[in-house]
């Protein structure tokens, strides 16, 4: 049974290898995300699983799912995009808040571009190109980091005013990064 590896897991680390067939066994791991993403979900009442790539639940392939609905729970529909790749951002870049299923209990403040321009396959073998701005660009983003070995907290690792955790009510609260740090030496990898 595949579960959700964490941090400091070096399998998160590692850049992820192009899917050269779509087989059986990648659909399989394709249903294995889905599932996974919202077993999550049943655990975190204050969250949403929108999305998660591969290499979260140790398989290095760069494959993602994006949640079709961002906006109803009950909708828990995923769309698979397998070897996706970012054509081109742009925009003002915007920051908000982001969480990952393999960074427990840990968000923070990323700045990123508000338009994407992205090139995959569908689980079909179809090519599309997708043109998101807003949420939708950034849990691209986010995703597509994820096939490269960063997380999310990469971004934001020199300013300690970035990080939050949520309280029991399900608001982000600033933590004091640098007992955060103290608490959990192994959140960032040895440069």
């Amino acid at each position: 049974m595949r579960e959700i590896i964490t941090t400091p897991d070096p399998r998160l680390r590692e850049r992820s290898t192009k899917v050269s067939q779509i087989t059986d066994e990648i659909h399989e791991i394709i249903a294995d995300m889905v599932r996974l993403s919202l077993e999550w979900e049943k655990a975190h009442p204050f969250e949403l699983s929108a999305a998660m790539a591969a290499p979260q639940m140790g398989v290095n392939k760069r494959i993602i799912i994006v949640r079709d609905d961002f906006d109803d729970k009950k909708h828990n529909s995923f769309t698979a995009l397998i070897n996706p790749e970012i054509i081109r951002t742009e925009g003002r870049p915007v920051t908000e808040h982001e969480g990952c299923l393999s960074v427990p209990e840990i968000y923070g403040l990323v700045t990123r571009p508000r338009k994407v321009k992205v090139k995959a396959q569908l689980e079909d073998g179809r090519e599309i190109r997708i043109k998101a701005d807003d949420y939708l660009a950034r849990t691209l983003m986010h995703e597509i980091d994820h096939l490269n070995g960063i997380l999310f907290i990469d971004h934001i690792k020199d300013d300690p005013t970035a990080f939050y955790r949520m309280d029991e009510n399900g608001n982000l609260q600033p933590v004091d990064y640098t007992s955060e740090i103290q608490n959990n030496p192994n959140l960032f990898p040895e440069e």
